[in-house]
């Protein structure tokens, strides 16, 4: 294929599938990206970008393109197209989840220990899911602010109250406090994060990318999709994980892996996790606001089934 021909936004596997998704999402959540300089980001940015509008240097090969869109996806935001920081992006939850949630898992004794790591995990949290949100939606600082404190309060409420809950519990439940005050905040932090695409709607587009109008229910959905996404890839580490560390702990040299068997399993479950559903969502015509219905169809009649819209991380 001759490379002035060369369409670098077209998707390199089947985003229609579980299994095309999961090797992209492999493929831009490497945790290697992260390590990486701006400077090296801002030339695959270019390369991309020169790309786009047909004039590739001479002597780029389709391997360079396809690694500098890598970097690109994994880098910069697909609605503004600006570089995100560092520990918001999804290549960065391998070693920033790592790190926390090995802590947890670790230090949910007491409950001091237990309303400290859930205020660091939950600080991680809200700074992915305001750098991974649509946004095309604009959030307020004061918005920030107040999805912050809910959604940390809410961890806090919930670790705390089950700590307490489960002292005469059997061990290994008291293992799984960590998990549910973490489900428990995805629930509460990522709809406060993105509380003015529920309030206003989102872009929704037709299938060649033409802006139809603002959906609330499309924000719904998207947001619900990726809060279930969140909560699976939390889920084998801090379930199965404490069952194995219920049996071993005993054994000296098990109590030092844990953050490395849970590291194993987000390299994994990342790229899963955000496969679970398209990161272009779509929804029927059908189902959206009868306002906006009303005016797609009067405008497009029939030809118009599907709207689409970019879901977030």
């Amino acid at each position: 294929m001759a490379l002035s021909s060369f369409d670098i936004d077209a998707p390199r596997w089947d985003q229609s599938t579980f299994m095309g998704r999961l090797k992209h999402f492999f493929n831009i959540t490497d945790w290697r990206t992260a390590l990486l300089p701006d400077s090296r980001l801002d030339e695959a940015k270019a390369l991309v970008e020169s790309c786009r509008a047909g004039s590739i240097p001479p002597g780029t090969t389709e391997e360079q393109l396809h690694y500098a869109k890598k970097l690109y996806d994994s880098a910069f935001h697909p609605d503004t197209g600006d570089r995100m920081n560092l520990i918001g992006r999804m290549s960065f939850q391998v070693p920033g989840g790592m790190a926390i949630t090995g802590c947890m898992l670790q230090f949910y004794r007491t409950v001091p220990a237990v309303v400290f790591w859930q205020w660091v995990n939950q600080s991680f949290n809200a700074l992915v899911n305001y750098t991974n949100r649509n946004a095309a939606s604009p959030i307020t600082p004061k918005q920030i602010g107040v999805a912050y404190v809910t959604a940390t309060s809410t961890a806090l409420a919930t670790a705390v109250g089950l700590n307490l809950y489960t002292k005469k519990a059997p061990p290994l439940v008291a293992r799984w406090v960590p998990f549910a005050a973490v489900a428990a905040a995805n629930c509460v932090n990522i709809p406060m994060m993105r509380q003015q695409e529920i309030l206003n709607g989102i872009a929704v587009t037709d299938e060649n990318g033409n802006k139809l109008g603002h959906s609330k229910k499309a924000a719904v959905k998207g947001i619900i999709q990726v809060v279930i996404s969140r909560i699976t890839m939390a889920a084998p580490g801090m379930i199965i994980l404490p069952i194995i560390m219920q049996r071993m702990e005993k054994y000296k040299f098990m109590q030092g892996l844990q953050v490395l068997m849970y590291s194993g399993l987000l390299v994994f479950m990342v790229p899963a996790a955000c496969s679970l559903f398209p990161q272009r969502c779509s929804m029927a015509v059908s189902k959206l606001e009868p306002e906006l219905r009303d005016v797609i169809v009067s405008q497009y009649g029939d030809a118009v089934q599907r709207v689409y819209f970019n879901k977030g991380l």
